[in-house]
């Protein structure tokens, strides 16, 4: 098979690689490339990194994990459907496994690829000795085929002028020269980089860090490199190769993710889904509850020790863990997982299904392993040998004593039953595809004992009942939330961001003035909304707002069966309507906190849309389950009007390129500028086309396509991360005041919230001087509740005030 690669190396660690392969992977994209990034070694931070610069999942080349047999095909398939690899190196190119004369090393790993490498080199320190340090690193290994060289931190022009010269007589190319002060590096603490879900300025420096790379780095000569790389001769990895199918049943399996817990292989979860399993990730900081037909645990590696306040307050997903683990519910957790089981973390209480204490150490523990089962349990019979690896700072004091998950030279590793697993031990499945299969079918086979048999039946019956309530109401789908307004009341009704726009915004809008004796042209905007999503021009439609979106999707086709989950957003119920389609409904539960189930939507929908984080609900959906409904014949509309203002946009599918698949984006909320219809549709090139056969001509105007390009720059983007801090920090106030007032809530990701606040409510407010939106226009929803928007900590202090005077509110 062919496939044009390379391998980004450097002499040691600490020479720039991350920075440079990351970056590389970025610039590529932008510039239009289809690039899968992999890394040497056991890593899971840079892969983090990886996905974030290339839209596809990182992907790891271990073969102390996953066997040097596996290696090609594992890099074919993570490489599937893209036109070029870049893999990062690990360490120095030469250094591997101790004692193992350069086992698992970059070298290594090129050499079984038969991959290119490109050296980059810190020249900070030195100047014509570079020339021999490369040189040498070419004489080292003749069977390594080093292609070029990328010079990093160089002092100045003079400075790499003089490398460069001295690098003529080892007859490689120099591919590019990075100034000292160019790289951008990820912050680091106790276990190296910050993962990127975890930096809210991720996507922002990356954006700067590939515009660099693009500047500094010849990529076409880069890119004949990649190409002369020699086919290989090897089928792609498949999960369904691997694995059976135990039943016909799909069991759910539980996958912690969030900021707390990052880290697992990509292939762990294909693996999963390939043996029958439903795969949804949960957040064990912000969820309060297991997916709804939750039938195994996987909580994989991450740093609960610095999230370790924030799991311990959520106690009822502790509780809800904990009964799970006691029940029986098959769990598998390594390394974070572990610990979060344990009974605390530094003192903090965590879930405490094992008899364990765990603390920070002063010592890092970091090295392959090789692991014996030494008893029939969940991943493995007795005698079974894995290899993995270890990678913590952590210690757990005095456990009390049982059956080990491992044997590691010879000492007992980890706890292990039939039903759990817990150790430190990080292992990659697609090299022991056994655990998988012993771990789905051991969730295939689980079948709950600490419910009461009727438990979801009820569940069932409830869900039904309600639906069958809210199909008899006819909501007023026109309501908006400008309607609550009127002289002399408070707004908490207008999902708008209350912060005074930046000047910059102001002066863009100002200076669009000056083209309004034009006919607007919105190629400038539709080339930076591509940049800053990473998606070609075609696949880009600038719009009048969210709402001439909507009404272009009910017009590009004959809908056979639309469906739009409730609640939600109204404006897609109107459209279609206003189109001639009947949309069907599909409402979410409130006794699930709203969250969809995938398998509610109709097999033979051929229109899906839904709101992402919903509105007015405030649920952010996982990206999981959303491309879960996604299916060929079938188009997903997922309206992301206030995607901008979560955090990393955490489980945004703009990136995501699929035939069936449309994102809407409005600008309107976070940048406060209702007035002003500006928004945009992410799509396959085929379906914007069908749009735009129905958008008028110079629909979006001039001060709108101003503001476009004004919100996608670097500068917009590192305002916007601003923006969405405060807006936590703020609706904090909010729920925290909510909670203390007793009034129940739906845990919420956006700018506003959905309380429970009894019948009656949203009219006493407006008598108190306060304007929240009522919800009982929203199918699925009953005037019992109210959206209140988050709004400046003052503000929100005197609504909870006169809630606590005119309460109670429920």
């Amino acid at each position: 098979m062919s496939l044009p690669r390379l391998v980004i190396a450097a002499p040691a660690s600490g020479h720039g690689k991350t920075t440079v392969a990351t970056g590389l992977m970025a610039a590529l994209s932008r510039a239009g490339h289809d690039v899968s990034g992999h890394k040497v070694g056991p890593d899971y931070i840079d892969p983090g990194y990886h996905a974030l610069a290339t839209g596809k999942p990182g992907r790891n080349l271990d073969p102390h994990l996953v066997g040097e047999e596996r290696l090609v095909p594992l890099l074919l398939h993570g490489a599937r459907g893209a036109d070029l690899a870049i893999v990062e190196g690990v360490m120095g190119l030469y250094d591997g496994q101790i004692g193992g004369e350069g086992f698992a090393s970059t070298a290594h790993v090129a050499t079984v690829t038969r991959t290119p490498v490109v050296l980059v080199v810190d020249i900070s320190h030195a100047s014509r000795s570079i020339a021999a340090l490369v040189q040498g690193m070419v004489a080292f290994d003749p069977s390594v085929r080093i292609v070029g060289v990328i010079l990093n931190k160089a002092g100045s022009p003079r400075h790499a002028g003089e490398v460069v010269s001295a690098l003529e007589s080892t007859g490689l190319p120099v591919l590019g020269v990075l100034q000292r002060d160019d790289g951008i590096v990820a912050p680091s603490r106790h276990l190296g980089l910050v993962p990127a879900a975890e930096r809210d300025d991720a996507a922002h420096a990356l954006d700067r860090l590939a515009a660099q790379i693009a500047e500094k780095i010849d990529l076409e000569h880069l890119l004949a490199l990649a190409r002369s790389a020699p086919d290989l001769e090897a089928e792609p990895w498949e999960a369904s190769e691997q694995i059976s199918v135990p039943s016909e049943e799909r069991p759910v399996v539980a996958m912690a993710g969030g900021r707390a817990f990052t880290f697992r292989y990509a292939e762990t979860e294909e693996l999963l889904r390939a043996a029958g399993c439903d795969v949804v990730t949960f957040d064990p900081l912000t969820d309060v509850a297991l997916p709804e037909g939750t039938a195994g645990l996987y909580l994989g590696g991450g740093f609960p020790e610095v999230h370790a306040a924030g799991l311990s307050a959520n106690a009822p997903l502790r509780a809800a863990l904990r009964a799970a683990v006691d029940s029986g519910m098959p769990t598998y957790a390594e390394c974070a997982g572990l610990l979060y089981l344990c009974r605390s973390v530094d003192g903090l209480p965590m879930v405490g299904a094992l008899e364990a204490e765990a603390v920070m150490t002063p010592r890092l523990t970091l090295s392959y392993r090789t692991a014996i089962v030494p008893a029939d349990q969940l991943t493995g019979v007795a005698g079974t040998r894995v290899t993995g690896h270890e990678f913590h700072r952590t210690g757990l004091v005095e456990p009390v004593e049982t059956t080990p998950a491992w044997l590691v030279d010879g000492q007992p590793h980890g706890f292990g039953s039939p039903t759990l697993h817990a150790s430190y031990l990080h292992t990659h499945w697609a090299g022991h595809p056994q655990m998988a299969q012993r771990f789905a079918d051991a969730v295939h086979a689980y079948v709950p004992t600490h419910l009461p048999a009727e438990t979801d039946v009820s569940v069932a019956t409830r869900r039904e009942n309600v639906q069958k309530r809210q199909a008899q109401r006819v909501p007023d789908l026109t309501w908006h939330g400008d309607r609550e307004l009127s002289e002399g009341l408070i707004d908490f009704a207008v999902n708008i961001h209350d912060d005074v726009r930046p000047e910059w915004l102001d002066a863009a809008l100002r200076a669009s003035l000056d083209d309004i004796g034009a006919y607007p042209n919105a190629d400038a905007a539709q080339h930076a909304i591509a940049q800053r999503h990473g998606r070609r021009i075609d696949e880009v439609l600038p719009t009048a707002g969210a709402a001439e979106a909507f009404g272009l999707i009910a017009r590009a086709r004959p809908w056979r069966r639309p469906v739009v989950v409730h609640p939600q957003f109204t404006e897609p119920d109107v459209a279609l309507t206003a189109a001639g389609h009947h949309p069907e409904h599909v409402l979410t539960d409130p006794a699930n906190g709203f969250v969809l189930d995938p398998a509610q939507i109709p097999d033979d929908a051929d229109l899906v849309m839904i709101g992402n984080p919903t509105n007015p609900t405030s649920v952010l959906h996982p990206e999981q389950s959303l491309r879960r409904i996604v299916r060929p014949g079938r188009v997903v509309v997922v309206d992301e009007a206030f995607m901008d203002s979560v955090p990393d946009e955490r489980h945004s599918l703009a990136a995501i390129t699929d035939p069936g698949l449309l994102v809407v984006r409005s600008l309107t909320k976070l940048w406060s500028i209702p007035g002003i219809r500006a928004g945009y549709v992410l799509g396959s090139p085929q379906l914007l086309t069908e749009l735009k056969a129905h958008q008028a001509p110079w629909s979006v105007s001039s001060v709108a396509i101003a503001a476009m390009i004004a919100t996608a720059t670097p500068e917009a983007l590192a305002e916007a991360a601003k923006r969405t801090t405060r807006i936590g920090q703020h609706r904090r106030v909010l729920t925290d005041g909510l909670t203390e007032l007793g009034i129940h809530h739906v845990p919420a990701a956006a700018p506003y919230v959905l309380a429970k606040v009894g019948t009656g409510a949203h009219d006493r407010l407006r008598a108190a001087g306060y304007a929240v939106r009522r919800a009982d226009t929203f199918p699925g929803l009953d005037d019992t509740w109210v959206r209140i928007a988050v709004r400046r900590p003052d503000t929100t202090r005197k609504l909870l005030a006169t809630l606590q005077i005119e309460g109670p509110w429920t």
